[in-house]
């Protein structure tokens, strides 16, 4: 149970909890080849992590009522759906069945997925922009070590994710409502450290020793930068 009698101004009738837990285009190059998964993990694990954004986003439209929402949520649940799709092809060049490439990470990406779903919509929408963001970067990334097919991969999620109306609304929200404007930096603080977990889950070894955290870390320390932004962005403190 989260404590909110630090706001400033709280309407005797109206409690906010969070649920309970149940851009990173200057991203440095680094070499992941010793750290990188075989092709097929990352293949699967971002072509299910699409679908899933899709999922969810679709949801959220057919819970609203509002066409304004519905508007900007399908935007972008359609342009995850076309980055899914396009790293299904991407499977299929290779001559192998994507939902057997998929099925190892359904169930880890589908509890990933239920623990970064928020109460209220907007901290959904919230939750998508910022762990797809993060992890979108992180693909990108990690796309370095894996020939063409990582660069075709890599080119997939430079794609416009069609978020921008829904940063609009949610900037809507949280300049009308100091309330959900605190909620919704906590909440955002939360995603960071599961959406950190699923990147370091990627990489093998999954326990990584003193030189591959080395490694690795200007690529995090980069993810996070972009979080910074993108927190920035929405008026929102990191």
């Amino acid at each position: 149970m989260v404590n909110w009698t630090f706001w400033r101004r709280r309407p005797p009738a109206r409690m906010l909890r969070l649920r309970s837990r149940g851009e990173m285009g200057d991203a440095k190059r680094v070499d992941f080849e010793e750290l990188a998964p075989a092709v097929e993990t990352f293949l699967g694990q971002a072509a299910y992590l699409q679908l899933g954004y899709f999922e969810t986003l679709t949801r959220l439209i057919r819970a609203t009522p509002d066409l304004r929402e519905k508007e900007a949520l399908s935007l972008a649940a359609g342009a995850a759906l076309v980055k899914h799709r396009a790293i299904i092809d991407v499977i299929r060049d290779r001559g192998e069945e994507p939902a057997a490439i998929m099925r190892p990470f359904q169930e880890q990406l589908d509890g990933f997925r239920r623990a970064t779903i928020g109460a209220r919509p907007r901290e959904t929408m919230l939750s998508v922009h910022i762990t797809a963001g993060m992890l979108d970067d992180f693909y990108r990334a990690l796309a370095a070590s894996y020939g063409e097919t990582g660069r075709r991969v890599a080119r997939i999620l430079n794609v416009d994710s069609d978020r921008e109306l829904i940063v609009d609304l949610i900037r809507a929200t949280i300049d009308d409502d100091d309330e959900m404007r605190s909620l919704l930096s906590m909440w955002a603080r939360r995603l960071v450290g599961d959406t950190l977990l699923v990147a370091r889950a990627a990489l093998r070894p999954q326990r990584l020793g003193v030189d591959d955290e080395k490694k690795v870390e200007p690529v995090f320390t980069a993810l996070m930068a972009a979080h910074a932004r993108r927190m920035d962005a929405l008026g929102l403190a990191s």
